[in-house]
């Protein structure tokens, strides 16, 4: 029987994995050497580009199928975190006018904590393969 958190944690799951999944996309859609040359631009160095595009493209598919989650949700906290940090802070919580503020950066955040602390989610690959891990190692 499903209980309500895992149901809760199935939701931000798919969210989060979709919402990374089409954010690294559109970096490799739009032409990753702009993101290259806006990574640059703010000092940090431009492979690293490739790296977040990576992790929010594969780490979002991974979310929605529910494979890794706790390794892909805090690898997306850190990306958060370097964006609030490096990006987003100077326009404040909720922008400036010019560019947009940290607000949707913090509930990713958030999310992405809750995923890496929680137990489980519904409808996650990582229950079958942990569960047959687990009845094996009671078989044996």
């Amino acid at each position: 029987m499903l209980r309500k958190y895992e149901i809760g944690a199935f939701i931000l799951r798919i969210l989060l994995g979709f919402t990374f999944f089409i954010h690294g996309l559109a970096k490799f859609q739009d032409g990753i050497e702009n993101t290259v040359g806006f990574f640059e631009s703010i000092g940090l160095p431009g492979f690293s580009a490739y790296v977040v595009a990576g992790i929010e493209l594969i780490g979002g598919i991974a979310l929605i199928l529910g494979i890794g989650t706790r390794v892909i949700s805090v690898l997306l906290a850190l990306i958060m975190i370097g964006a609030i940090f490096k990006v987003k802070l100077a326009g404040g919580f909720l922008g400036n006018g010019q560019m947009a503020g940290f607000e949707l950066d913090l509930a990713l955040l958030a999310i992405s904590a809750y995923l890496a602390l929680t137990n489980r989610s519904a409808f996650a690959l990582d229950n079958v393969i942990f569960q047959s891990k687990r009845d094996n190692q009671l078989e044996g």
